[in-house]
Parts: C-alpha cells; sequence; structure tokens
C-alpha cells in the first residue's frame, strides 16, 4: 500500500504530520486490518506501530511504513517529531473521541491540530478507488450475487426471517468472504417498511415482500446490494410501488456522469417518486460511497455537494415504504466512469414471484 501512504505525504508540508487510530484509515493506508495500531505519516516518513498480536504478520505484509513494535509510543513518535521538526500533527476529527484527543495531545506536547485538513484528505483520496480497489469490491459483489442466487431456492413460506438471513450468511462465509459487510437486513410483509429493520421470528407468509439488504467482504472491501422478493400472490398495489422503485433507479442510474453533483441525482428518484403519488415515503439518502467501510463519502442525499469523479463507486438505492403495510428497496453498487457509470451489481431487479 506504498502509493496510498505516498498520497498521504504528497498532501503534508515538511513540518505537518499526520497521526491515524481510525481502523478504517489504517486499513486503507496499510492495507492491513488490526483492531488496534497507530499510522504516522510525515512528508519524509511513516511508521505502523502494532503491537505483538499482529506485528509478526505486519512485518511480511505492510510495505510503505516502517513497522514496529509499541515499545514507548512517546518517545518513538517524538524521535520523528524532533528529527523532522514537525510543528503540527493532524488527526481524524471525525473517528477520533475527545479523551482520546487529550491523550495523544499531552503526550505530544500539545501540537496536534483541532483542524479537519486530515478528514478532508482522507475523504479525497479514499473515495477515488484505484483498479485493485475496485477489483476488491468487485469480488465482494461476486460473494453477494451468488448468495442471493442460492437463497431464492429457500425463500419460502413458514422460514422466519431470522432463519433466512442466517442461512445468507453461513453460506456467504462458505464461499470465502471475509465476513459480513454489515448486519444483514432480511424483513418481511408488515416489517419490511422498516428502512433498516432487524431479522426477527417473525414467519414468511403467502403475499408478503421480502427485502433483503446485505454484502459481502473481500481484502478489506465491501459490498451492498439490495432485493425485494414475491413470495406467492401480490397486489396490484405492491406491483406498482416495486415498478415505481425500479423505475426510479433506472432513471438516477441514466443521470450519474462525471461532474453531476450528488444531491441533484438523488432529486432525479426522489422527484420521481413523490410525482408518483409516494410523498414522504422516501426517508433516506439515494445512495452512499463504499470502501473499506460500509458508508463513505460522498453519498446520494438531499444535501450532499460534492462532484462525481470517475472511480468512485457508489450505492444507488431507492425505496419505498408504507407504514404498517410494506416496503421495497432495490439497490444496486456503480463505478463512475469517464462517461457515466459501470453497473457492477448483476443479479436481476425485475419483480420476482417465488
Amino acid at each position: 500500500m506504498t502509493d496510498r501512504i505516498n498520497k498521504l505525504q504528497a498532501k503534508l508540508h515538511e513540518n505537518e504530520g499526520a497521526l491515524i487510530t481510525d481502523a478504517a484509515d489504517r486499513l486503507y493506508l496499510t492495507g492491513f486490518p488490526s483492531s488496534a495500531g497507530i499510522v504516522f505519516v510525515t512528508a519524509k516518513s511513516a511508521l505502523f506501530i502494532i503491537d505483538f498480536r499482529y506485528f509478526e504478520k505486519a512485518k511480511r505484509e505492510v510495505s510503505g511504513a516502517e513497522v514496529i513494535l509499541p515499545e514507548d509510543v512517546k518517545t518513538q513518535l517524538c524521535n520523528v517529531i524532533s528529527a523532522e521538526k514537525i510543528t503540527e500533527i493532524f488527526v481524524r476529527t471525525e473517528c477520533m473521541s475527545m479523551s482520546e484527543f487529550r491523550l495523544y495531545n499531552k503526550m505530544l506536547d500539545g501540537i496536534l491540530s483541532e483542524s479537519r485538513v486530515l478528514d478532508s484528505i482522507m475523504t479525497e483520496l479514499r473515495s477515488i478507488k484505484t483498479c485493485d480497489e475496485i477489483e476488491n469490491i468487485r469480488c465482494a459483489q461476486a460473494f453477494t450475487e451468488q448468495t442471493f442466487d442460492y437463497i431464492l431456492g429457500r425463500i419460502e413460506s413458514g422460514r422466519t426471517e431470522r432463519e433466512i438471513m442466517l442461512d445468507m450468511e453461513f453460506f456467504m462465509r462458505r464461499l470465502g468472504s471475509d465476513g459480513v459487510a454489515f448486519d444483514f437486513i432480511v424483513v418481511s410483509g408488515k416489517n419490511s417498511s422498516l428502512p433498516h429493520g432487524v431479522p426477527t421470528d417473525k414467519r414468511v407468509c403467502a403475499g408478503d415482500f421480502v427485502t433483503m439488504d446485505f454484502g459481502a467482504v473481500y481484502n478489506g472491501y465491501r459490498s451492498d446490494m439490495t432485493r425485494t422478493v414475491a413470495v406467492g400472490q401480490i397486489s396490484e398495489r405492491q406491483r406498482a410501488v416495486y415498478e415505481t422503485v425500479l423505475n426510479a433507479q433506472s432513471m438516477a442510474l441514466e443521470a450519474i456522469e462525471p461532474g453531476r453533483i450528488c444531491r441533484d441525482i438523488d432529486a432525479v428518484a426522489r422527484n420521481y417518486i413523490n410525482d408518483s403519488g409516494y410523498g414522504g415515503c422516501f426517508g433516506h439518502g439515494l445512495g452512499h460511497s463504499v470502501g473499506v467501510e460500509i458508508h463513505e463519502n460522498p453519498s446520494f442525499n438531499t444535501r450532499c455537494d460534492t462532484v462525481l469523479l470517475p472511480g468512485m463507486v457508489m450505492t444507488v438505492e431507492p425505496g419505498i415504504y408504507l407504514q404498517n403495510e410494506f416496503g421495497v428497496r432495490i439497490e444496486d453498487m456503480v463505478v463512475v466512469t469517464e462517461d457515466g457509470c459501470e453497473d457492477i451489481t448483476h443479479s436481476p431487479k425485475e419483480l420476482i414471484v417465488l
């Protein structure tokens, strides 16, 4: 991961440093997953301070930073600070707690900055995926699609949401996924009107929609997909809602291209849903970036003014949720390209009735 550390170093002046303690940023910069550790980067050098549990493996796998044990963290950091005349150290204010900030600021004689400089740098770096990052996401998505194919043959009346969720998770792990990208959402019937509903012991019934939001992990990178399927006969009202969501997603996908503003893409789907008679039934953003975390920046929502650039990986997930009735969400992941976008989600989206 030398190139990522080099990109961060290029953003720093000679008297500046960056102190990274957040797990996602550590993984992004080093390619090494761990529950603890410190990455300290200056314009000239980089340290990865990692404890004994991970040290041997990190020494073998991490490039671009000197891997050392935390024998005396204060002295180890201050040696670099003194040698390179560092006068200001940036931290991830979005990720670091106040108590952690105070601890390191006291340790390093008060030179930690409260500015959001490092937040901006890391957001910019992480928002544009490299070819290797995109390939990792594609591999995670392949596990996700295989899991969808598998579960279609196992959803039936009488199975509980929780049983379906566990079935999906075990199958995905058997495929080789490093884990799950997030806690799976499997909701049915009236529960499907809950955008982030938790799987329960409710049994699937004929006439239910079943919404599944799930994703895999490959080399630390995540995928995210939602599909809504029907069990048995459904009403014309259900079918109309499904088609509205599908049309909204198709329109948003067609609108994505470099130079567009994120909130304008959100508006394409949102306005269509509102104009179709479902105003107030789409209460979350249209999508978000995905990488080493499931929710990264930028986002498709009503506020985000980020300009789309090639290499951004975004979800497109419109939904309609009718309180105490049912809900529908359809979600794909796309890569912004030089002249539009590539939908890297291949599972069918036309209404499936099981």
